[in-house]
């Protein structure tokens, strides 16, 4: 099961970090923290950056949730294990099978390539290809888009490269 630590901004690598050196590798499956890349123009070059998809949160991936939960105190700069309660919840089926296909397995979601055709965006070649319905905002010149997901209980805006290449 996935689940979700709340931490603060900036932060995400170093608690990434600690998790892996103080939970027990018979409690812990994974834990990453998910990017995306942005193409920039720096300095008159074109540079692929990689920036937090979700910032101020880790992911956490474990079978034992009950041990997790007592690792986790060892952990200094924790702001919270995302839940309802006192219940410690993992994310739904869908909202891992979307980072899965987004992120794939290097938990990275890489530039995509798509067009604009009468007003609708048409994603040719990346991870956004058939989720189109989830773009609300796109920026041409930042070659970036605004995707309107449903994760951790809620509503989230994620930024994500995609350049498009042609309109018509």
């Amino acid at each position: 099961m996935w689940y979700v630590v709340q931490v603060r901004t900036g932060t995400e690598e170093s608690i990434r970090k600690q998790c892996e050196k103080n939970i027990g590798a018979g409690v812990l499956n994974d834990c990453f923290v998910p990017y995306y890349e942005e193409r920039r123009r720096i300095r008159g070059e074109w540079a692929t950056l990689r920036k937090v998809l979700f910032p101020g949160y880790v992911f956490i991936v474990t079978e034992e949730h009950e041990e997790l939960y007592k690792n986790l105190k060892t952990v200094i700069g924790l702001t919270k294990l995302l839940g309802t309660g006192r219940e410690i919840v993992p994310l739904t089926e869908k909202e891992q099978k979307l980072l899965e296909k987004m992120c794939g397995r290097g938990h990275v979601v890489e530039m995509s390539e798509g067009v604009i055709e009468q007003s609708q965006v048409k994603v040719m070649r990346g991870p956004l290809m058939g989720m189109e319905g989830y773009i609300r905002k796109i920026d041409r010149h930042k070659r970036k888009a605004w995707l309107e997901l449903k994760m951790f209980g809620r509503r989230q805006m994620v930024q994500v490269g995609l350049e498009i290449v042609a309109k018509s």
